[in-house]
């Protein structure tokens, strides 16, 4: 996948197949536009090329906000993306100038002069321009008069859910792993490095490893305890994950630690993955460490019977 940070960069490819989103989740709705895309690229021999923002849209239009939070961080997003197979990635700096293209104008701009667009793919809800005031009729209007053709995929569904990122999102600010799983089509994951923490794991018989998010707007799922997999220098490790303020030793501030299993190595200030599978209980205060450590055994055991 090519990635152009600045669409003056983008030189154009043979009949290019295009959508257009800030495609947050990359999720199963997302994955049906991009596959959609992919097989008129074959049809036509052209290229599929998508079109995004950066920063998000949200945080230039309302950065008062204190509840921005998304599904993915930039970086995971642009892996997502490459993993779908998309040919081209144009990520356009979204400023508050930029914000005042009505539709017509970034249809003209971009979509035809720009990027000359052969079609135009775009899920079952989009809305562009200035206040998202464009949609499907103005691009079928507008495609008529500049000579690309334009198709809108429906939602879909996942268990009767119609997919999307807002879903997606109550899903995970509920602790619903399993639901938010299916309709990201994915294991939803959080990476960051590894920082030293209490080390009270370690003195009960269950080291973990506290991560920092290097992205203060990424989505963290709701607290509890978690069936994980792991993933360090490429390789994959099962585990279990703790998110919260750890009730039993009175700590106040959200930590975010991982027990990762049969693994003994020190690896403070290096980058981990991980991926969240199923939620297996809340978050409990205990009288004492005893009492945590017995909870812990019994957590050990049934994350390994779900993984």
């Amino acid at each position: 996948m090519k990635i152009y940070n600045d669409i003056d960069t983008f030189k154009g490819v043979r009949n290019p197949v295009v959508t257009v989103g800030t495609f947050d989740g990359v999720h199963v709705g997302h994955q049906k536009i991009i596959n959609r895309m992919a097989e008129e690229a074959i049809r036509l021999e052209g290229e599929t090329v998508l079109i995004t923002f950066y920063p998000h849209p949200r945080l230039v239009i309302h950065p008062d906000s204190k509840n921005l939070k998304f599904i993915n961080t930039q970086k995971r997003k642009i892996e997502l993306l490459e993993k779908a197979g998309i040919d081209h990635l144009i990520i356009i700096p979204f400023t508050k100038e930029f914000s005042k293209l009505t539709s017509y104008q970034f249809i003209k701009e971009y979509i035809v002069e720009k990027v000359q667009t052969r079609k135009l793919i775009i899920g079952y809800d989009h809305h562009f321009g200035k206040n998202r005031l464009g949609d499907y009729a103005i691009l079928y209007d507008l495609g008529k008069k500049h000579h690309f053709d334009v198709e809108k995929i429906p939602a879909q569904d996942v268990e009767n859910i119609a997919v999307s990122s807002t879903k997606i999102r109550k899903a995970l600010n509920e602790g619903k792993i399993r639901i938010a799983n299916n309709l990201l089509g994915y294991e939803y994951s959080i990476s960051g490095k590894v920082i030293s923490g209490q080390k009270i794991g370690r003195v009960i018989g269950f080291p973990t490893a506290n991560i920092e998010i290097d992205d203060e707007y990424k989505l963290i799922t709701a607290n509890g305890v978690y069936a994980c997999r792991v993933e360090y220098k490429g390789k994959i490790y099962q585990g279990m994950s703790n998110i919260g303020v750890r009730p039993t030793v009175n700590h106040s501030d959200l930590t975010i630690e991982v027990n990762i299993f049969n693994f003994d190595r020190e690896i403070y200030g290096e980058n981990i993955v991980i991926y969240f599978v199923d939620r297996i209980r809340d978050e409990i205060k205990f009288d004492d460490l005893d009492g945590l450590k017995g909870q812990l055994e019994k957590d050990r055991r049934t994350v390994k019977l779900l993984l």
